[in-house]
């Protein structure tokens, strides 16, 4: 994201161990058995996922695979209706479980074809199938579902979530956003594969992430298929939903979807940057790795309701706030960094936000430097020499997951990494990181012993002054 700145429980056995015959003596006779094997015991997945920053965020007792969702939004009455199908596998015995859903109503709701109980609570659907599901059994939910989308949030993270518009709506928002429009477990830990259908009035566009399908138009509507089979985080799905230009070309053999409101100019400020996009690509993955996902492109929504830029799994969007000035490629190189950052390679806890911004920063700095807008020195430098040090980028604390040190400390963190590993071993380390954690979730602890396994030594000084110091470490 950039904002504008100015276990299974395992079974113990116990064996009874018999002595053997011995001469003139029978056999010890082997123990009757004590009766039948206690019955299992089920019991409700926890409310919240148990974030350390957010409790009640994401649910527990099972593991989302995919959502395949099947929607109508009509942008005249702002309602949005239709069918999630959620493919899971428990991990505990499931009595009932907990989706994530605000503002919307369950009218219907199946478990592996049975009826189940589906009972909001608050920003919660709560599903109680007709039996319990086994801990490791694999399940598919059902729920058919409507009502007018809202948002979700707060004065100090903002508001996320679906907003609606003169022309259709969008959704967005971080740290949460996914449950204002479907069932799910609203946390980066549980990812996720993700299809949309979403059926809306001919001559409306509807974006999303992954790879366009075709479209089916029928008595004035017309369904736009989407598809990323990449896992995603929940907050990273979006739709975006109005009047807009859409183009569609392929780069690398990937299909690139790019669209800009029809209210901004085809070819103003934020046309041309978004135009860059496979540039600043292929240029990062010279120092990051390949591309991580099967389809590239952007979205800018011309509202002035977004104020910042989200890295939405394979299509960013940004708010149109970004190029008011003139052409903006860097904050297409901080999202586009993102796809590496934070979507690929995504967050265990909220906590190490750092690891998603303060790299997308430092990528930043980079494609800065490669398209002439000066070294990464220099960068670093003028923020070295402004930085609040009180705040902490490896433990900023929930109130300040986009603060300054999140982001531009964490990327100082980085380049104090590379001026003490050296250039050939601080890319290598990107690059194996990138490739070794796709598609799966990390935490600092886990990128901190994968920088000291690639400089041969402890750096725990180094990371202990950047992430968790209070005061201003040594200039490298």
């Amino acid at each position: 994201m950039n904002v504008e700145r100015a276990a299974v429980a395992g079974t113990v056995a116990v064996a009874l161990v018999l002595g053997g015959c011995t001469a003139g003596r029978e056999p010890a006779a082997t123990p009757a058995s004590s009766g039948p094997a206690a019955a299992p015991v089920f019991s409700a997945g926890a409310e919240g996922i148990g974030d350390p920053y957010f409790p009640t965020y994401g649910n527990g007792g099972y593991d989302v695979a995919g959502y395949d969702l099947k929607l109508r939004y009509d942008p005249r009455s702002g309602r949005l209706a239709g069918t999630a199908t959620i493919t899971a596998t428990a991990t505990q015995n499931l009595a009932s479980l907990n989706f994530d859903l605000a503002h919307l109503t369950a009218q219907r709701v199946t478990v592996d074809g049975v009826t189940a109980r589906g009972v909001a609570d608050g920003n919660e659907l709560v599903v109680t199938p007709a039996t319990g599901i086994a801990n490791a059994r694999p399940f598919t939910v059902v729920v058919d579902y409507a009502g007018e989308p809202g948002t979700v949030g707060n004065k100090v993270l903002g508001v996320g979530g679906w907003q609606r518009t003169d022309d259709g709506g969008f959704a967005l928002g971080q740290p949460e956003s996914a449950s204002t429009w479907f069932p799910v477990n609203d946390h980066p830990s549980d990812k996720a594969t993700f299809k949309l259908a979403m059926t809306v009035p001919d001559g409306v566009e509807a974006l999303s992430n992954g790879v366009p399908g075709g479209r089916v138009t029928a008595d004035g509507w017309t369904t736009w298929h989407w598809a990323e089979d990449s896992p995603m985080a929940s907050y990273l799905a979006t739709v975006v939903i109005g009047q807009y230009r859409v183009t569609t070309t392929t780069h690398d053999g990937k299909p690139m979807v790019i669209a800009i409101p029809e209210s901004l100019p085809a070819d103003g400020p934020a046309a041309r940057s978004m135009a860059r996009t496979a540039e600043v690509a292929d240029f990062l993955a010279t120092r990051l790795g390949p591309y991580p996902f099967d389809a590239y492109g952007g979205v800018v929504i011309n509202d002035p309701r977004v104020g910042y830029a989200l890295e939405t799994q394979t299509r960013p969007v940004y708010g149109q706030v970004f190029f008011s000035g003139g052409p903006n490629v860097t904050v297409v190189a901080h999202e586009l960094a993102h796809q590496w950052f934070g979507d690929s390679v995504a967050l265990e806890r909220w906590q190490d936000i750092w690891l998603n911004e303060g790299f997308a920063t430092y990528a930043e700095w980079l494609w800065r430097e490669h398209d002439g807008e000066g070294t990464v020195q220099r960068t670093f430098d003028r923020y070295y020499a402004e930085m609040n040090w009180s705040e902490k980028p490896g433990d900023p604390g929930a109130d300040h997951l986009f603060g300054s040190a999140v982001y531009i400390r964490g990327g100082m963190t980085l380049h104090a990494l590379r001026d003490q590993i050296g250039d050939k071993a601080f890319f290598r380390l990107l690059k194996t990181w990138t490739s070794e954690q796709r598609d799966g979730n990390v935490t600092t602890d886990e990128f901190i012993a994968a920088a000291e396994e690639a400089a041969g030594r402890d750096l725990s000084p180094l990371f202990d002054a950047w992430l968790f110091g209070t005061s201003r470490p040594p200039r490298p």
